[in-house]
């Protein structure tokens, strides 16, 4: 039974580190002061998840040390391969250690010349020998061969945020062994590529783990070569010293001088509160650091959110400190700032009040706004309030009743501002609040600023949320929505909650986006983003609204016939698959498919197994698998249709909106790091359109009525033409000007045959080029998407630059540009920032080189269709026409277009697509009607 009283945990801290950092490699966690605060920030977080979970009464956390350790001295090829440890985690490294001794008043261990697996388990045996119960916290399976009665590893689940804890039981049925110091042989002839441990050539786990049942140990293996039949046995006597060299490399060292283990040492003792609130708030972690320290955290002394904004003075409208002034006011106890500065929130609640606001909005240059809803869908939602503020650390709110004649009645008094053209209307996410006022046919008119939106120009890698960007810019951290509503099934409405509480919620919102503005507009004109967010990501707002409120109408009939006929395909094909497997299984478990394919079928397998040990049975893995085993196709088929029917299918319907009787998506500007447009609900660009099955989906999308018919136009090959455009390749250049398929021209150079002969294979492959030379693709990547020879794909890559050398120049030069300045650019400005693009660490480098190239060429395609978007739409409404915008994807617009409007329309259409950015490269777009999606496309 685990003794509670003394339970250790020992924490290998580069590898939780190493996992923290990369799990934030999409959305890294940077300051307002530029700093990567990602692996502080994960590590600190597990490292306080296990304390508060576990209570140990010890805690050690290990490191390496630098210089060689033992393994280095026996082996100097050991570790050689590794690439350079990310700038990041180096410059975290001794803040991470400040936290640790000096916040947390954890000991940092290190022991020259031994690494910290050694480390660990030499204190871990030392320690069980003195009763203690020893959690080693790793990913590292090296690790498994420690473990004992009282030695366990507190292992990071694969997936979430959780622990496995493994034990003897658990790691000898990972591993099919019967001792958990096997594991030792089991990596020493599997080897481990990480580390640069060579193994026996052509021994994976299976081979290994197969072996030592036959034999027992390596060294009897090795004794036995002989006697194993085969290449294998071959390889076996041809390796042998070195796979005795590996066993040494793999064995954790558990005798290290001079080590002793004193549990004063390691006691867990008191935290260092002051000193964790002054790391954290310098690290801007204030929410972690609330609740690491909760009421014991004491926040910075950075100027506070708003300024001391004195006693209500009532003369501010215009009418004296009287108890007949025209606004009404109710002032509640004002809410504390971190330096305990007042501020000032208003509840207006009578006509006169309303319309004394309105008259003091109207002669504001700004005014900033923010709506209450029922939910956050804008399409299905209800008005609650509606909250404006003008002047730091003043706000007013109005409460919006449920009866809806009431709603439009408060609402006509603000038609006034909401139509301005001379006051600009402030809002975070300001979309989301012009289609809630759409809805009750209040329109939102220019000028307009939306700080979500102009910060996503200034950091569009970062995350932009309201909350977020308070505490970065602001150090100001706002009251937060669960407080009010709470979280999870018991959540309210908005609605259910005091309207006293939503005013300070409401009216702060209000306050806190306007002083973001007075932060982040400046910014915009400092990185020569100001023409960008006027001339284009604004108006786009516009834009988006009108299409999302319009929406588009969805044939329920033909998806719900659809659904039982891809039902009775998933039958038919787990029959098919139970039929081949021979036994019935759960074909949508990754362990158990994986199982069944690999051990009891014997299908080879070539891929890594995943972190957790599962064999990986993802789409790539069985796509090389295809042509091995029908079942494969099955697999596949079974799984594609099941995404089809759950997440289309099925799903569609529950979209249609009980007003209008029609989907709405959502279309977010902030989202994709290169500028193009994302959808919600439903995602319109991850519907399939490459296999028959998935085409069936855009069947469903339908026009309005028997007067309407779907148009889509889609830019033909924009980004290649772009690469033309961008590199001014000559070969290149004439291709398109010619007019010609330049697939077909590519193979004919590539291939070195006149076009007249070239093959559908070479055409194929040529295509596969031309894309994968947009993202930098690799000799290594372009021979796996071909099924080809390494050597081959490398030639067929330098042929090509060969036949197009300004591309290749092109490319050197963004990448250049890149390393010099940090970004790139497309050809009208917008940037994306590259922050690893001078890493030492080769893979971090590469991704950032890929981006190099390839962000340019989408962000100038994203930037060229909603130019065409914006001046599709004015042009429509100058014309007042019926037929309306409603979907963009990817490089296709689609319209509901009115049948006697066709011909108005679809030159106007073209030519604002053509010309929306002048280039030499012509641009080409393609177009078609019918009665759905899938006729039109």
């Amino acid at each position: 039974m685990e003794n509670t009283e003394k339970k250790l945990f020992l924490l290998d801290a580069y590898a939780l580190i190493y996992r923290a950092f990369f799990a934030f490699s999409k959305n890294p966690r940077i300051s307002s002061k530029g700093f990567n605060t990602s692996a502080i920030y994960g590590f600190t977080n597990t490292l306080f998840e296990i304390i508060r979970k576990e209570q140990p009464t010890h805690l050690g956390v290990c490191f390496d040390v630098s210089g060689p350790t033992e393994r280095h001295l026996q082996f100097t090829e050991y570790k050689a391969n590794r690439d350079e440890m990310p700038e990041d985690i180096r410059s975290a490294i001794p803040i991470i250690k400040d936290l640790l001794k000096n916040g947390f008043n954890i000991p940092v261990i290190g022991i020259e010349g031994y690494e910290a697996d050694d480390v660990i388990g030499a204190l871990a045996k030392l320690a069980e020998k003195d009763g203690y119960t020893t959690y080693m916290v790793t990913p590292d399976k090296d690790y498994g061969q420690l473990v004992s009665e009282n030695i366990f590893m507190y292992k990071p689940a694969y997936k979430g945020n959780g622990f496995d804890i493994m034990g003897v039981p658990e790691i000898c049925a990972k591993w099919d062994i019967e001792d958990p110091l096997t594991v030792i042989d089991i990596l020493a002839m599997m080897g481990d590529a990480a580390d640069n441990i060579p193994g026996i050539p052509g021994v994976g786990e299976k081979t290994a783990i197969k072996l030592l049942k036959e034999y027992g140990t390596l060294e009897n293996i090795l004794d036995n070569g002989d006697k194993i039949k085969g290449k294998l046995g071959e390889k076996i006597r041809d390796n042998k010293e070195q796979a005795l060299m590996c066993k040494m490399l793999t064995t954790i060292i558990l005798d290290i001088p001079d080590l002793t283990f004193d549990p004063k040492d390691l006691e867990l003792g008191e935290k260092n509160n002051e000193k964790l609130s002054e790391i954290f708030n310098e690290l801007e972690f204030r929410t972690l650091g609330k609740r690491i320290l909760g009421s014991d955290f004491k926040e910075g002394t950075q100027e506070a959110i708003v300024s001391d904004a004195g006693t209500p003075q009532m003369d501010l409208f215009g009418g004296g400190a009287t108890t007949a002034n025209p606004i009404e006011e109710t002032k509640a106890e004002p809410l504390k700032t971190i330096d305990n500065v007042n501020h000032l929130y208003y509840f207006i609640d009578s006509d006169q009040g309303h319309k004394s606001l309105v008259e003091l909005m109207l002669k504001e240059k700004s005014v900033c706004f923010d709506t209450e809803t029922t939910s956050v869908e804008a399409h299905n939602t209800a008005l609650v309030g509606m909250s404006f503020s003008w002047e730091k650390g003043k706000a007013f709110y109005i409460n919006i009743p449920e009866d809806q004649d009431e709603v439009k009645r408060i609402l006509a008094f603000y038609k006034p501002f909401f139509s301005s053209t001379s006051v600009e209307k402030v809002a975070h996410n300001i979309k989301f609040d012009m289609e809630v006022l759409k809805w009750y046919g209040m329109d939102v008119t220019s000028p307009i600023f939306d700080t979500m939106l102009a910060h996503y120009l200034i950091e569009p890698d970062q995350r932009h949320g309201m909350d977020l960007l308070a505490e970065r810019l602001l150090k100001y951290t706002p009251i937060s929505i669960e407080t009010l509503i709470g979280k999870g099934k018991k959540q309210l409405s908005m609605r259910d909650v005091d309207f006293m509480k939503v005013k300070e919620y409401a009216a702060e919102d209000a306050d806190v986006t306007l002083q973001l503005k007075e932060v982040i507009e400046p910014k915009l004109k400092q990185q020569q983003a100001e023409k960008l967010f006027n001339d284009i990501e604004t108006p786009l707002i516009h834009v988006l609204t009108d299409m999302e409120v319009e929406g588009i109408k969805i044939d329920e009939k033909a998806l719900e016939e659809y659904s039982k006929q891809l039902g009775e395909d998933i039958i038919k094909l787990e029959k098919q698959i139970y039929e081949e497997a021979g036994t019935e299984f759960n074909i949508a478990s990754p362990k158990q498919l994986g199982e069944i394919l690999f051990e009891k079928m014997e299908i080879p397998y070539a891929g890594k197994k995943t972190k957790s040990g599962q064999y990986s049975t993802n789409e790539e893995t069985l796509a090389k698998l295809e042509k091995d085993h029908s079942i494969i196709q099955y697999i596949m088929d079974y799984r594609q249709y099941n995404k089809l029917k759950s997440t289309y299918v099925d799903a569609l319907p529950k979209l249609i909106n009980s007003r209008s009787g029609k989907v709405h998506s959502s279309f977010n500007q902030t989202v994709t790091a290169t500028g193009r447009l994302s959808s919600t609900n439903p995602n319109l660009q991850n519907i399939p359109i490459r296999t028959d099955k998935g085409k069936e989906v855009r069947k469903a999308f339908i026009p309005r009525d028997e007067n309407y018919t779907l148009l889509a136009a889609d830019y033909s090959q924009i980004e290649l033409r772009l690469v033309a455009e961008v590199s001014k390749d000559p070969a290149m250049v004439e291709a398109f000007k010619r007019g010609t398929d330049i697939h077909t021209v590519t193979a004919a150079k590539v291939f070195h045959v006149e076009e007249s002969e070239v093959t559908s294979e070479m055409r194929s492959r040529a295509k596969t080029v031309n894309f994968g030379i947009i993202y930098g693709i690799s000799a290594f990547g372009l021979s796996q998407r071909m099924g080809i020879k390494r050597a081959e794909a490398k030639e067929i890559i330098e042929n090509y630059f060969d036949k197009y050398p300004g591309v290749k120049t092109s490319m050197d030069n963004a990448i250049n540009f890149a390393r010099d300045k940090g970004y790139v650019e497309t050809l009208l400005g917008r940037r994306r920032y590259l922050r690893d693009i001078n890493s030492a660490n080769a893979t971090v480098r590469g991704f950032a080189e890929r981006n190099a190239i390839n962000s340019p060429l989408q962000g100038t395609a994203a930037d060229m269709i909603k130019i065409a978007m914006i001046d599709i739409h004015a042009e429509f409404k100058k014309l007042n026409l019926k037929s309306k915008m409603i979907l963009q994807v990817h490089d296709e617009l689609v319209f509901d277009a009115h049948k006697d409007e066709l011909e108005i329309i679809k030159p106007i259409i073209e030519d604002k697509m053509v010309n929306a950015i002048k280039t030499e490269v012509p641009m080409t777009v393609e177009m078609g009607t019918g009665h759905n999606w899938l006729e039109a496309h």
